[in-house]
């Protein structure tokens, strides 16, 4: 931790009465503690300041990070804005409903939440669509004997989210790595020059959205073909309030992000999981074999409680989105600590996904947690996929997705007497920030 922070800088300041924590550098504040060990930058700043504490995030400014667990009441609280999250990356975000409030929001949200719900998932037939895509991705692992994991499942993620679309599943992997490009502008500073993350962000951002204008025309001109689009399109023309395409082409656009990169994060987790962990696999395994065949319906996910539970625990330990951000719109108070209208807040989810005062043996992986429960699920135990205070849009679908592939894995990998095992260290290379997945460079074997 010491190396990720300012030697420099270790003077202890306060603004607006809440302390700043020490060991900002110039321009990047504390993105590179964020981005490659959040979880001990917060327990220090909690042991060292208390409960609020101020976050230097670079290009994204200064935001009062709160681990008060009234912090997640202000994801619903009716003076607080999520602006603040087109204004961190107005490139990335702009138009898009998860930085917009009140109408602007429900009008995006409408066109395109039906598809996306079980009924609608069902009625697609998004399983019977998904479940042999999943299956040969699976079987291909087993042939080849290891893989290099996250970039596998995000490769799977991607042509299943493009399957879901209705786009030609062409140049995954050119795909893929624009995204990841995108992505750069939420960190970039404000500098473009040729190879920095600004100009690499937006190159990826011009590319995503030509491809993805040319997909828009083609689902007007024809209208009878299947696919998300084509359902979000004819939505979008048929609104009330006519929304332009600007806003259609970006909401796609963010819909492909979170539908593969957040997804793909959290199918690594589990693959990893199940490789360190024996006993994990070995009750998979059991269940994969009762049920027989990978479920293609929500009302099928039932019969795979172990496959549910391993998915569940997988996102709480590992929550692919770990940090919230907020504005204030008014003077709040949160605990004992007055929070100034016009404060840019941090929630860090990671902090209340795995606190003891939300979980018991809150560090260690239990799939008994989710088995033995008899309290519906929490809002908070649904987040960690989106922006809140709502379940993310996606979050039904991931679910599909996730419990689908558990299975797979299961059988394929059992009828070729294999299972999965580690090739290399896990701590090393994890990311926080500005999502949250394993080392890019893990390998499992399947042996």
């Amino acid at each position: 931790m010491d190396m990720l922070l300012n030697p420099l800088n270790r003077r202890h300041r306060l603004r607006h009465d809440i302390p700043v924590v020490p060991g900002a550098f110039p321009l990047v504040g504390h993105l590179p503690a964020v981005v490659c060990d959040l979880p001990r930058l917060l327990w220090r700043a909690e042991r060292t300041l208390g409960s609020h504490f101020w976050l230097d995030f670079g290009p994204a400014g200064h935001l009062m990070t709160s681990l008060d667990p009234d912090a997640l009441a202000l994801l619903r609280h009716k003076d607080v804005s999520s602006a603040l999250i087109e204004d961190i990356a107005p490139e990335l975000f702009g138009g898009t409903l998860v930085a917009q409030d009140g109408i602007a929001h429900r009008q995006a949200r409408d066109a395109i939440q039906a598809a996306l719900l079980p009924k609608g998932l069902t009625q697609a037939g998004i399983g019977e669509l998904f479940a042999p895509v999943i299956r040969a991705r699976v079987q291909a692992w087993r042939d080849r004997g290891d893989v290099t994991i996250l970039r596998e499942t995000g490769d799977l993620m991607l042509k299943l989210i493009f399957s879901l679309m209705g786009i030609p599943a062409q140049d995954l992997p050119g795909w893929h790595r624009k995204y990841r490009q995108l992505l750069q502008l939420i960190v970039a500073p404000p500098v473009d020059l040729p190879g920095l993350p600004l100009r690499r962000g937006r190159a990826a951002r011009d590319w995503i959205d030509a491809r993805l204008r040319e997909f828009v025309r083609a689902a007007r001109e024809h209208a009878s073909r299947t696919g998300l689009i084509n359902d979000m399109v004819s939505a979008f023309d048929r609104s009330d309030d006519a929304l332009s395409d600007d806003v259609l082409v970006a909401n796609i656009r963010l819909l492909l992000l979170g539908g593969h990169d957040t997804t793909a994060s959290t199918m690594a987790w589990m693959v990893i999981e199940l490789a360190r962990q024996p006993g994990l696999w070995d009750v998979l395994v059991e269940e994969a074999q009762r049920v027989g065949a990978v479920p293609t319906r929500h009302a099928d996910l039932a019969q795979c409680p172990v496959a549910e539970a391993l998915f569940r625990e997988t996102l709480r330990v590992h929550p692919a989105t770990p940090l919230l951000v907020r504005r204030a719109l008014r003077e709040l108070r949160l605990g004992q600590q007055r929070i100034p209208a016009g404060t840019d807040l941090c929630i860090p989810l990671l902090h209340f996904s795995t606190s003891a005062l939300l979980h018991e043996a809150p560090d260690q992986f239990r799939l008994a947690r989710w088995l033995q429960r008899t309290e519906p699920i929490r809002p908070v135990d649904m987040l960690q996929f989106g922006t809140g205070p709502h379940v993310c849009m996606g979050y039904h679908l991931a679910w599909l997705e996730l419990v689908q592939f558990c299975i797979a894995l299961a059988l394929t990998m059992h009828e070729a007497g294999v299972r999965p095992r580690l090739l290399s260290g896990v701590e090393k290379g994890r990311r926080y920030y500005p999502t949250a997945h394993p080392s890019m460079t893990i390998r499992i074997g399947f042996s």
